[in-house]
């Protein structure tokens, strides 16, 4: 599973769409498989298959209907659409919700049949754009598990600005910052090229004069001010800190640490 992470308006989506065939490229070239998406989009068709950010379930159907006709406008025969659409929801634990209307289903039900639709498939690559924005941290986690059957014999494309989910699911990691890719690689890989293992990160602002042997200061979530040290700084900080009455949580890094930090030296950190 490749998993492309970045800001809000960075091009993930861009990126998606541009290499499931649905948007034309302005430069440069992409190659799928060999295959290019430009030239030869219908042969990149037949090997894809896409959840895009913005779909949903069409609500007056059930998740059979929907799973059957995504398989029948692919060019399958109605016995063979209806037997793989079966099993794929048998596969996923649908029970007798695969006769329910899509519009009383759960949100994250509701995804599973996205993801029933494009399982059923023999698509060698699946595109999914931020599937489980909007989903509440159980029907995400759940959703989670859905992913690691697939990743089982498909190659995954995911985007995601959740970093919990990206450490989760990846083999891979992209950094994305204004259509650049600054930075890929494994989880190890990408914090490896950070010179810092702890992270201070400040509950308030505006941020305060922080004196720093070592380390330094990036904007983090919500723009809240994040030290990134030494975890022997890091503790010299922290007790700075709390004799100001200053808030704080103090941590080893995580994905999201390294993810600012990577944004903030636009992916040039000198690291290994």
């Amino acid at each position: 599973m490749f998993v492309l992470i970045g800001r809000n308006g960075s091009g993930k989506t861009t990126l998606v769409r541009i290499l499931a065939t649905n948007l034309e490229s302005t430069a440069g070239t992409a190659t799928l498989n060999g295959i290019d998406v430009t030239s030869e989009p219908d042969k990149i068709r037949k090997r894809i298959a896409i959840v895009p950010q913005e779909a949903r379930p069409i609500p007056w159907m059930t998740p059979l209907q929907s799973v059957l006709s995504y398989l029948l406008w692919r060019g399958l025969g109605y016995a063979e659409a209806r037997q793989k659409a079966r099993e794929v929801l048998d596969r996923l634990y649908f029970g007798e919700k695969a006769d329910a209307l899509n519009r009383t289903l759960s949100g994250g039900m509701k995804r599973k049949v996205l993801v029933a639709m494009i399982l059923s498939t023999d698509a060698e690559v699946i595109f999914l754009d931020e599937p489980t924005t909007g989903l509440d941290p159980i029907s995400r986690r759940d959703f989670w598990e859905v992913l690691q059957e697939i990743r089982k014999n498909r190659f995954v494309v995911l985007t995601t600005h959740y970093m919990e989910e990206a450490e989760q699911l990846a083999d891979t990691i992209g950094v994305l910052e204004e259509g650049r890719l600054i930075a890929l690689g494994t989880l190890d890989e990408l914090r490896r090229r950070m010179r810092y293992n702890y992270s201070v990160k400040l509950l308030s602002l505006p941020a305060p004069a922080v004196s720093l042997t070592e380390g330094e200061m990036v904007k983090g979530r919500d723009d809240l001010p994040v030290i990134l040290t030494t975890e022997e700084e890091a503790f010299r900080i922290a007790q700075n800190l709390s004799r100001e009455g200053i808030r704080f949580t103090i941590n080893p890094v995580v994905l999201e640490d390294i993810f600012f930090y990577l944004v903030h030296h636009g992916g040039n950190t000198g690291g290994g």
